[in-house]
């Protein structure tokens, strides 16, 4: 089933306890923006503002495919805000450090499901007992994995591999389905011309693209030096993104291990098909949420045990070894150190089905809740939504 989901039907609100007061080094404020992802919210204000980009720092990555409030500071920031193209930027006062991820608490969610037809619906609300009582794989889901183009290739497994000119090739000439007019007219002139960088030089606009490639056209062959120049913010975001590909590996892994046949359905993510949990005992629904799993890093030394053997063999199955999952060069981003949970239980949860006011002879659903930060609504949505059994 296919659901239409409208920005307005979809709202995230980052819940922390950040204080802002008249003094400190930095200076708070409140993002909200709408259909437009954080690092684009980012960059806007850094051009805006005229910023550097090392004087901003804020807590997570918040969907481009809704409303969205969250927080984020600058180190001598101006008292002042601003708006434009679906973002603005409240200022709150002064504090005394940098907001990072660890100032967030929690996040609250407001969606509403819409054209709904009787039976989804009450599939839903028959569901949500359940994921109060169960709750639901702590699954990374498709927003984290935006970067992963028709190939299927993950820009980070290009990267620890050093094949510094597939990460490029991947980063700046694959086509997405999400790609703006111009960004499309740019990709393709790169895979008509990949190798002939002088020839891409002159027929791009100046852009972060065409200053890759100048370096490329300056410096034939030298891949590994043009990757050090692609920002900063993007490899570590196609870092994370092939981390977290392996880590929902493991917990799938986990599940099929652990829970009865009868227990699981299959949900399709971007990347694969994963289980999902139904009706689970007292016994692995107690064992299953006190589980946490290790993000796969060479940086993690894992003690004995079925759990390393398990993650050792997902990494394994994708080709690699554990002690391979480093970047080598540059040594400006790392995969994360330590672990997260299998399970997520959503709190304060509501809903509500009604009567469609936007489709007539359709039914929609109501759902709030709070996630702990770094959980995905989406995940809590499918799981409601896709359990026909």
């Amino acid at each position: 089933m296919k659901l239409k989901r409208l920005p307005e039907d979809f709202r995230v609100t980052e819940l922390t306890d950040v204080v802002a007061g008249p003094k400190g080094g930095f200076s708070l404020y409140r993002l909200t923006k709408r259909g437009v992802g954080t690092p684009e919210a980012i960059d806007a204000i850094l051009r805006r503002l005229k910023l550097p980009r090392h004087r901003v720092s804020y807590g997570g990555l918040k969907d481009r495919h809704a409303v969205t409030v969250q927080h984020l500071t600058i180190q001598r920031g101006p008292p002042r805000g601003m708006e434009q193209n679906g973002i603005t930027l409240e200022y709150l006062g002064r504090c005394e450090r940098a907001f990072t991820p660890a100032d967030i608490r929690a996040n609250g969610f407001e969606i509403v499901l819409r054209s709904l037809d009787a039976d989804s619906l009450a599939t839903a609300v028959a569901g949500v007992e359940d994921v109060r009582r169960d709750g639901v794989p702590n699954y990374f889901d498709d927003q984290r994995f935006g970067s992963i183009g028709p190939s299927g290739e993950f820009i980070g497994a290009a990267w620890i591999k050093g094949n510094y000119e597939r990460c490029l090739w991947l980063a700046l000439a694959e086509e997405h389905p999400f790609d703006r007019s111009d960004e499309k007219q740019e990709k393709r002139i790169l895979r008509d011309s990949w190798g002939n960088f002088v020839e891409c030089k002159r027929l791009l606009a100046r852009s972060h693209r065409r200053s890759i490639v100048t370096f490329l056209a300056d410096r034939p062959g030298d891949f590994r030096g043009a990757w050090a120049r692609v920002n900063v913010d993007l490899r570590r975001l196609w870092l994370s993104a092939f981390q977290s590909e392996l880590w929902n590996r493991l917990l799938a892994a986990q599940l099929r291990r652990d829970c009865a046949p009868a227990q699981l359905f299959d949900v399709q993510l971007k990347t694969q098909s994963v289980p999902f949990f139904r009706d689970l005992d007292e016994q692995a629904r107690t064992m299953l949420q006190a589980t946490e799993l290790p993000l796969p890093s060479a940086r993690l030394k894992l003690d004995e045990g079925p759990t390393r053997d398990l993650a050792e063999q997902v990494v394994r199955d994708a080709g690699l070894e554990w002690r391979e999952l480093r970047v080598k060069y540059p040594r400006d981003s790392f995969f994360s150190k330590g672990s997260r949970s299998a399970v997520i239980v959503p709190q304060d949860m509501t809903a509500a089905g009604s009567s469609d006011d936007l489709h007539a002879g359709r039914e929609k659903l109501s759902l709030r809740f709070v996630l702990p930060r770094g959980a995905y609504a989406t995940i809590v949505v499918k799981r409601l939504m896709e359990d026909h059994g």
